[in-house]
């Protein structure tokens, strides 16, 4: 059988004009030949009715302790709301449609209420209904234990459905649909100008979703890239192509080579981070203290990034927002930092770059032009990521899109 998942968001599900788009990909799908099996998330954003922040602020109204296994059962509420509409939609045009919750769709979870990882997909009731001839339609973000406990997939959960169901069902695609025309070179609201890309490798747009880029997220693509199968995200308001992730690029009938002279593929930004820097004596003493810095933030619950170990100084970013634990946490257990807030972590992503002499000066270059002052630094074989202040982060990712011309 050849399915296809098509994966829709809250924004393009919350009018009846925008259901009738989605319909209409899904038809078309089927024209194509396809078996089209939608996944989709609760309708608008917070505030709209029956999305799932509006939900979460109703009972924070009645209880703020509400219990996590409950709160899975009231956010479980909006995506179902969304399939049973989707399901309305098609049956109106005359397409037969089914929804189906998590737990009917086989979706078997860990008992992690609020971020509950998926074990296993069960898919013989979707398949069962796709040889009756019907569109299936699933809803996203939940799933289910072995002893029947609704759960949900945490934030990015409806990609993570899509992806689940996609390598069950061995699909031709997994299609996220989004509002924009695919996965960019840059952030559209900083850089006049960005571009969708074409195509890039699963392990790209991983370090890019990472790194800031919100169009799909990464553990969705982790998911897909177990069994190669591709990856496209697409608009729901228009028929453009969109961006391919894969790590064949084998599509349709012929191979499209990723082979690319760009050296990065894209820019991302994180702001509302904090730099901590903590002078740490050196030799046996040193490593002592070190382990009991981490292991006090460790037990803290604090997430650290951006993390520099040297003799005789540590260096870290946490969020903004975990700014005074982190302090207290260090105060408490003998340690004295220079706190630098307000800073922002600004990521060039490209596969292409390993083992290419000169990327990190090319970046050096570009911001020292710029007058702005990098604070920190580190990479990987696909990143290079720099800390700076967010006052200058707008004009830094302005300065390496401008520098690496070739993604422009």
């Amino acid at each position: 059988m050849k399915f296809i998942v098509q994966k829709f968001g809250g924004t393009s599900l919350v009018t009846p004009e925008l259901r009738d788009l989605v319909a209409g990909k899904a038809i078309t799908a089927k024209q194509e030949g396809y078996i089209p099996v939608l996944a989709v998330s609760a309708m608008g954003r917070s505030g709209d009715p029956f999305a799932t922040d509006t939900l979460i602020n109703y009972i924070k109204k009645e209880n703020r302790d509400t219990s996590p296994r409950d709160m899975d059962l009231l956010m479980s509420c909006g995506e179902i709301i969304s399939g049973v509409m989707m399901a309305a939609t098609l049956q109106k045009k005359g397409y037969p449609a089914v929804c189906m919750t998590g737990a009917q769709a086989g979706l078997i979870t860990d008992n992690t209420f609020g971020e509950a990882r998926i074990l296993r997909v069960k898919p013989d009731n979707i398949i069962k209904h796709a040889k009756e001839g019907k569109i299936v339609i699933v809803t996203g973000f939940q799933g289910v234990t072995e002893d029947g406990e609704i759960t949900t997939l945490g934030r990015g959960g409806s990609d993570t459905t899509a992806a689940a169901l996609g390598v069950a069902l061995d699909a031709h695609y997994v299609d996220i649909y989004t509002d924009v025309e695919g996965i960019m070179t840059v952030d559209p609201r900083i850089v006049e100008g960005a571009r969708p890309m074409d195509i890039v490798t699963y392990d790209e747009i991983c370090q890019l979703a990472h790194e800031g880029a919100k169009v799909v997220h990464p553990r969705a693509v982790e998911i897909v890239m177990q069994k190669n199968i591709p990856m496209r995200v697409k608009c729901t308001f228009t028929d453009a192509p969109g961006t391919l992730v894969t790590s064949t690029g084998e599509v349709n009938k012929g191979t499209i080579d990723i082979t690319r002279d760009r050296t990065i593929t894209g820019i991302t930004q994180i702001p509302g981070l904090t730099q901590f820097k903590v002078v740490v004596d050196d030799g046996a003493e040193g490593l002592r203290l070190k382990r009991r810095l981490f292991k006090g933030l460790a037990l803290a619950g604090i997430s650290l990034d951006f993390i520099n170990v040297h003799p005789g100084i540590v260096v870290f970013t946490v969020k903004d927002d975990a700014r005074q634990k982190a302090s207290q946490v260090l105060e408490n257990t003998g340690f004295v930092a220079e706190i630098t807030p307000d800073c922002a972590k600004v990521a060039a992503v490209g596969a292409a770059m390993t083992g290419v002499p000169g990327v990190m000066a090319a970046i050096v270059e570009a911001l020292t032009r710029e007058d702005i002052q990098i604070l920190q630094s580190n990479d990987s074989y696909t990143t290079i990521w720099v800390l700076v202040k967010r006052d200058d982060m707008e004009k830094a990712v302005r300065a390496l899109y401008r520098q690496f011309t070739a993604i422009e």
